[in-house]
């Protein structure tokens, strides 16, 4: 029957989706470590379903860079190096000054706070940056790496292009995949974590796009300089 076909497809979907997004988090909590191999099998007997939505995710998250196809293997947890890094931060950088860029030039994101809906939108980003600071200053990474995501993701989503925020949110994962796998080598994180999300959020909601762009370069000099000495160690 047609409508059982099509709940069973939602139900797949659905299933592939909450794979995906477990994979994931096992890779940004470092459970899943760089070049760590592991079957369709091996995951669908962890997760207790079938093979089918579990190979549906694996491919999404290659998709993604997150994994590496192993052919008749497997999968792999993606290596990134230092110079992966580099370019993802600047990546991202150019992301991020576009959307400033469109601030300057009177985009109306922050122009319609009467509006109830824009105004609890403005708010919930600012209250994301003031549980990932104190994520941060507590020295909880997964916690950070969390309300990090969400943060930049309901602030992309703030100007309005979705295609924007889905190709910031990618990055963003991106860069945490490659930064954990240092970052957990740290005992205590304490002190070692940026942590002025709210200040961001303050200055573009100022439209004070300056002081939003220094931030940010604070934010991608201290990550760089943090991994670049770890590497080197």
């Amino acid at each position: 029957m047609p409508g059982s076909s099509g709940n069973g497809a939602v139900t797949r979907s659905t299933l592939r989706q909450q794979i995906a997004d477990a994979l994931r988090d096992e890779v940004l909590a470092g459970r899943l470590q760089p070049g760590q191999e592991f079957t369709v099998k091996e995951i669908a007997e962890q997760y207790g379903v079938s093979a089918t939505p579990v190979r549906e995710a694996l491919v999404d998250l290659s998709a993604q860079g997150l994994l590496e196809a192993d052919q008749h293997r497997g999968f792999h947890v993606h290596e990134y190096s230092l110079d992966d890094f580099r370019g993802m931060i600047e990546a991202r950088s150019l992301v991020t000054d576009g959307m400033f860029h469109a601030l300057d030039a009177g985009h109306r994101v922050f122009k319609e706070l009467d509006e109830p809906r824009t105004a609890a939108a403005v708010a919930g980003v600012r209250r994301r940056g003031e549980e990932a600071q104190r994520a941060a200053t507590a020295g909880d990474l997964t916690v950070l790496i969390g309300y990090d995501l969400r943060f930049w993701r309901e602030l992309s989503l703030l100007f309005g292009n979705p295609y924007l925020a889905d190709f910031l949110h990618r990055l963003r994962v991106q860069t945490w995949v490659c930064t954990v796998q240092h970052l957990r080598r740290i005992t205590d994180l304490r002190g070692s974590l940026w942590s002025a999300h709210p200040e961001v959020a303050d200055a573009l909601y100022r439209q004070d796009t300056a002081t939003a762009r220094e931030l940010l370069t604070d934010y991608n000099g201290h990550y760089l300089t943090l991994i670049e000495g770890l590497t080197a160690d």
